[in-house]
This record gives structure tokens, sequence and C-alpha cells, in this order.
């Protein structure tokens, strides 16, 4: 879909097209998308990090995603150093679980919004419901959901979760049921889900239910996330952060070689 007239055009990082908007202007831009009739399909916001730019080597249910995304936010501190080595201007990090807050935040000021949620472990949507409502006046939650393992593919399934989203019609869809298949799914389905902007950004539903903390904010802002996401949960991590760890130095550095070449 690409951005809209008018917006700054998408510089590419390592061959990923980016957004070059901070956390300002990206609630604006969703906030804009929110307010105005759905069109043909669900505009979708992916907010690339260092597993996504993995997965994007050999992925390529991602890499469509990618392609169709209405907007794409870097999310990971590594891939904002990286940009500044390549020479790639981008304002800074743009973290989904940063963004559904703030957009929730916004709604305070700029008139009330729905959202559904889509995804976490059984119950977890319901206890994030009930956070939003205390926290955030703005905001009315329309519906919960968390998919069974598989879902996807499995087309009654499916059918079942379109839906009940169609019977909602939020403003917001929050999906978070990991990369690389909450992407792939939102791009697969965008011409039927019936909400306006749908956000894949990952643990954020577990983070605002409060099961999951974050880390603290020094650890973000020094790019140390990663360790304290392992620290809590080393065997589903580890692997991932070792093999990432592994991996994106050579893509950074065929970048830097790209863009030394005549």
């Amino acid at each position: 879909m690409g951005g809209a007239v008018g917006e700054l055009e998408r510089v590419a990082l390592m061959g990923v097209p980016i957004d070059p908007v901070d956390m300002t202007g990206a609630v604006d831009r969703v906030f804009d998308w929110a307010g105005k009739e759905r069109g043909d399909e669900c505009r979708f916001v992916v907010t690339p990090n260092v597993n996504h730019l993995v997965m994007l080597e050999h992925h390529v249910g991602l890499r469509d995603a990618y392609l169709h995304a209405s907007l794409v936010v870097v999310d990971g501190a590594p891939l904002v150093w990286s940009a500044a080595l390549l020479g790639v201007s981008l304002p800074g990090r743009v973290a989904g679980s940063d963004l559904v807050p703030g957009l929730f935040a916004a709604a305070r000021d700029r008139g009330p919004i729905t959202t559904y949620l889509l995804g976490a472990a059984p119950g977890v949507a319901e206890t994030a419901a009930v956070k939003i409502r205390g926290r955030f006046p703005g905001v009315e939650v329309v519906g919960t959901y968390s998919p069974p393992m598989g879902f996807e593919h499995d087309p009654e399934e499916n059918a079942r979760i379109l839906s009940r989203i169609d019977a909602a019609r939020p403003d917001l869809l929050v999906v978070g049921l990991g990369a690389p298949k909450q992407e792939v799914w939102v791009d697969q389905h965008r011409h039927e889900i019936a909400a306006k902007v749908a956000l894949c950004v990952g643990a954020t539903i577990d983070f605002l239910a409060e099961v999951q903390p974050r880390a603290p904010v020094w650890m973000r802002s020094v790019g140390l996330e990663w360790a304290f996401r392992v620290a809590r949960e080393p065997g589903r991590l580890t692997k991932r952060y070792l093999r990432d760890g592994w991996r994106f130095p050579g893509l950074l550095l065929r970048a830097m070689r790209g863009r030394r070449a005549p």
C-alpha cells in the first residue's frame, strides 16, 4: 500500500522500506487513519527489529507483509544505530509496545477510539481490557479473543475471527500473535479485516495486562531490552537472540559494503 500522498518518502534500511517518523508522527498518522472511513482494505503497521530483518532474508510471507504495510517504523534500537552507520536518517525508535499506549493516551484529547485485542494467552486480553478501561478513558475496548494454536491453518477458525472483528468494527485492531505470524495473518486477510488500522505489536497485550513487565526505561534507552527479556524467558528466547546476534552483523556488513560500492 505504501505511504499516502504528502507523507515523507520512505527510506531503505538494509533493503527494508522504513517510514522516517518519530513517535508523535506515528501516533498522528494512525489517528488520522482511524478517523477516516475504512477503504478497500485494513491499513496495518509493522515494527521491524533485528529478529524481523533476519527473518526477512528467507520468509517470503513476511516480505510480502512488509511490502503491503501502510506504516513501517523501527522498533529495535540496533536498527537505529545501524541506520546511522549507513547514513540513513531516522528520527529514532518507535516500539510497538510504546506506540499502542501512546495512541490510547492521545485518545483522551483527540476523542474516543475503539479497539479490539486479538492475541495473547487465554484470559490475558480480557485482563488487558480491564486495565485499559481504567487507565485510558478515551478508549473503548469492543472485543477480545485469544485464538487457539495453529488457528492460521484452520479456515473455519479464521472465518470465526474475522466475523468477531466484523461484528465489533473497531478503529484499531491490536494484534499480539508474535512475528512473523501476526504480520503474515494480517497481510493475508487485510481485505477482510473490518478494522480501520491493525497494529502488529507482539507482546504488547501482555504488557497492557501487566502479566509481563517491560524492561526498565534505562535498559530500553541503551538498547538492552533484549537482555531483560532473555533473563525472564531464557528457554524461549536464548536461541533466537543467539541466532539473530550471529546473522545480523553479516547483514549490516553486507549493507555497508554495498553502500561503498561504486
